[in-house]
């Protein structure tokens, strides 16, 4: 029993998402959840980056899921599958944050965005890291929603440009405008330019 359970899940390896897609919308509903399975920790971090609730992002990403089965019939099988689902969830996502007006905090790791501002031999790293941490948690959540977005889906969800283009429906050079952009005004709330 438990060898057929490993050849089944090795095959299911093999299988293309939009494949799996396929399988679902002939009526196979259980290999939804090898897709859920192949997302739900992507989905995770994207929603805590984007709405900055663990709890709540919880949550969106069971809608985001629930989103995506339900439309499954309408998915383009000649696209690719991740930028479709990205854009269900940026879809719930936007629509929570205009749901919600409370502060929000954004944690990451300070050098992504600003890894010239010390060297990683100086001895005080760490009481500069959690300083420039919630520096940047306050910064982020001035930054204007649609070059927030860009900025979690390229440096977070590690899309490229093609793939934000597609979540976003924007140009491709919309997408490195935004980038530079939201660079631009996280620097400049941070150095209170």
């Amino acid at each position: 029993m438990f060898k057929k359970i490993v050849i089944i899940s090795r095959a299911v390896e093999n299988i293309t998402d939009e494949n799996l897609v396929k399988l679902v919308q002939d009526g196979d509903n259980e290999q939804f959840g090898h897709l859920v399975e192949r997302y739900e920790a992507k989905m995770l971090s994207y929603a805590r980056k984007f709405l900055f609730d663990s709890e709540n992002a919880k949550d969106m990403v069971q809608e985001v899921f629930i989103k995506a089965y339900v439309n499954i019939a309408s998915f383009d099988l000649s696209k690719k599958f991740s930028p479709w689902l990205y854009r269900i969830a940026h879809n719930c996502f936007i629509n929570e944050i205009k749901k919600t007006t409370r502060e929000r905090s954004f944690v990451v790791s300070v050098d992504v965005f600003f890894p010239e501002l010390f060297s990683k031999d100086e001895p005080d790293r760490e009481i500069i890291d959690n300083e420039l941490r919630a520096s940047l948690d306050d910064s982020i959540s001035k930054v204007d929603i649609k070059y927030r977005e860009v900025l979690v889906l390229y440096y977070f969800q590690e899309l490229n440009y093609k793939e934000i283009a597609d979540v976003l429906h924007i140009p491709v050079p919309a997408v490195g405008i935004r980038l530079s952009r939201g660079k631009k005004l996280l620097r400049k709330f941070m150095t209170n330019e």
